[in-house]
Formats: C-alpha cells, sequence, structure tokens
C-alpha cells in the first residue's frame, strides 16, 4: 500500500514560491554569459598539449573519409595514412615522427606513382618488432588491423640485429645521427643543469623503458660517463623503486606530455624531439648535454623479408639518403650520417 503525500511545510511551500520567482527573473533578465576564457577554453588549452600534435598534418593518405580526432581521448598518434592497400608500409622509430610528413611529401614528387599511398608506423622499435612478429597485426583500443611492413628503420645495430636473425635483407642503409640532450619544462622548475642532476631523490624524472625503447640504452652510456654506475642505479634503478622515475611505453609522446603537466622535471629525449617542441610553441626547453658525455646515435633501415612492395621499399632506402631528405632532417638538428665531426655509436 502506498502512503499518502504530505503537504509541503510551510516553510518549504515559501522556497518553492522564491525559487520559481528567481527562474523567471532569470529568464527576462538572464545573467551575463561566461567568458571566451572559461571552460571552453580551457578545454582548448588541455587539449593543445595532448597528442596528436599537428592536426592530420602526418597523414598522408589520399582519401582520408571521415576524420574523427579527439585528444585526449580518441587518438592513434602514431599510424599515418591509410593501411587499406598502401603501395609501401614503414616501420619507423618514433622520435622523428615530426619529420615524416614532409619526408613522406617529398617522396610522393620524387615518386609520384607513390603519392597518397605510403602508410607509417612510427612506435618504438621494440614495439613495431613485436608487432612484426605478430605478422603485422596490432589492436590499438577496440580496433585490429594489419600492416604488414615493407622496410624497418631503427638505429643501426638494432636494424643489424635484426638482419642477422634474418628478419631484415640487407644491406642496412644509414642515413642520418641524432644526440641526446635533457628535455625540461619552460622554465626549468627542477633548476637542472646536467646528467648529474638527474640523479637527485627530490627530482621527478621521466625515462625512456629499455624493454621497448633503444634510446634507453645510450641514455645509460652518457649516464655512466656522467656519474659512473652509481649515477646510472640511481635514475633506471633506485629511483624507479621510489617512483620518481616514470618509465614511458613511447617516449616521444610521454615524455613532453608529462613535463607540460608537471607529473615531471626533466627526462632525457633526442634533441630533435626537444626541438620540434620548442618550434611548436610548447613550454618545453632542453639542456644540452656535455660531448663528452652525450651519445650520437645512427639511424638506418632495411627491406623486411617477404616485403609486399620491394620496388618502393627499395625507392625509399634511395630517397632517404638523398639531399632533399637530408635538408627535411636537418630542420630539426640531425645530422647527414658521416658527416665530418660526428662521434656516432650504433
Amino acid at each position: 500500500m502506498t502512503e499518502p503525500r504530505t503537504k509541503p511545510h510551510a516553510s518549504r511551500r515559501i522556497a518553492l514560491v522564491l525559487a520559481a520567482l528567481l527562474v523567471a527573473g532569470c529568464a527576462s533578465n538572464p545573467p551575463p554569459a561566461a567568458p571566451p576564457s572559461a571552460a571552453a577554453a580551457r578545454v582548448a588549452r588541455a587539449e593543445a598539449v595532448y597528442p596528436p600534435w599537428q592536426s592530420g598534418r602526418n597523414n598522408g593518405a589520399a582519401d582520408r573519409g571521415f576524420v574523427f580526432t579527439v585528444p585526449p581521448v580518441d587518438v592513434l598518434s602514431d599510424f599515418h595514412g591509410s593501411a587499406t592497400n598502401p603501395k609501401l608500409v614503414l616501420y619507423i622509430a618514433g622520435n622523428y615522427y615530426f619529420a615524416l610528413a614532409p619526408l613522406v611529401e617529398e617522396f610522393g614528387r620524387a615518386y609520384p606513382q607513390y603519392r597518397g599511398r605510403v602508410y607509417y608506423e612510427t612506435l618504438p622499435p621494440g614495439i613495431l618488432e613485436q608487432q612484426m612478429k605478430a605478422g603485422g597485426t596490432i589492436t590499438v583500443g577496440n580496433m585490429t588491423w594489419t600492416a604488414k611492413p615493407d622496410v624497418y628503420l631503427a638505429g643501426l645495430k638494432k636494424v643489424r640485429g635484426l638482419m642477422a636473425q634474418g628478419r631484415l635483407v640487407g644491406p642496412a642503409v644509414a642515413y642520418v645521427t641524432n644526440d641526446l640532450t635533457i628535455m625540461i619544462p619552460d622554465g626549468n622548475p627542477g633548476n637542472v643543469h646536467g646528467l648529474a642532476d638527474l640523479g637527485r631523490l627530490d627530482l621527478p624524472i621521466v625515462m625512456p623503458n629499455p624493454r621497448y625503447e633503444g634510446v634507453a640504452r645510450q641514455i645509460r652510456a652518457s649516464l655512466v660517463r656522467a656519474g659512473g654506475e652509481t649515477l646510472a642505479n640511481a635514475v633506471y634503478d633506485a629511483k624507479v623503486q621510489t617512483g620518481q622515475t616514470i618509465l614511458t611505453h613511447v617516449h616521444h609522446r610521454q615524455t613532453p606530455l608529462f613535463l607540460m603537466q608537471g607529473v615531471a622535471q626533466a627526462g632525457v629525449t633526442w634533441k630533435s624531439e626537444a626541438i620540434f617542441q620548442e618550434q611548436v610553441g610548447h613550454p618545453i626547453a632542453h639542456v644540452d648535454i656535455s660531448a663528452a658525455d652525450n651519445t650520437t646515435a645512427i639511424y638506418a633501415g632495411a627491406v623486411v623479408k617477404g616485403a609486399a612492395h620491394r620496388k618502393a621499399a627499395a625507392a625509399w632506402l634511395r630517397f632517404i639518403r638523398s639531399d632533399a631528405a637530408i635538408a627535411i632532417f636537418e630542420r630539426y638538428g640531425f645530422k647527414r650520417y658521416g658527416a665530418p665531426g660526428a662521434k656516432a655509436a650504433e
């Protein structure tokens, strides 16, 4: 049996009448609109620091169809172009994803038959290797697709290692070199001046994960040169245990994002990554690492065994060493492989 409804208490009736009058008054005299710098502007500012940072400019697909990207909640930042019947598939170490759009565009000018038909991924080399082992199939969120690579591009040592396993077909083509730097938030709130500072227990840092990212090996070598095994162990062991070192899965995306969010105050990356972030106007800066402590990497590529597009793969490996390609790399601080003065470590 339902209980009978009771009449509102007198004070409640008065409150209801006042609320009704307030609503009526607001209808005839609405409050001033919130300034555009309020909620919507805050959302826009937040979205600006989430990948993808290039608003589709790294997508070389001839037909993009309906474009739906909502940073940071629906984004595929390191997959570019159309995976439907491409004429060339590239697996490329992700730390120079920002150079790929102009490179692919220039490649299309040199080889018009491939324009708009290049699909490429810019994930860490170890993750790309795992995708190769899975037959080119990968799952991101709720989507699974297959894109078998024609060319694999990473550090020269990694490329040679996969050639030794019979998974890549030589020769290994080396094209540019790159140096390390310490990426920091603009203004340097952590007061970081060199690699030795990264061992400070009070300094939260973000570092590439040795499990996925080859750059971690070069970074550790530089840490040893700067402060011996004590510094290297502090950064990659003790501070990992305490949570003061965050290890990434995709350092070229996570490191600058964590710095801009205030989660960390420093992280070692390739210098080209810091240069790009500064060029696009993000609140990022960098601290140079001395030549004595730095490590220079060699970038190389080779054809994947069983590649479906061998002719296109060979064309890309010729193009990547061309003057036009090197000029694009140089915008971000890369140097041509074999340039005078390069102290390169494979």
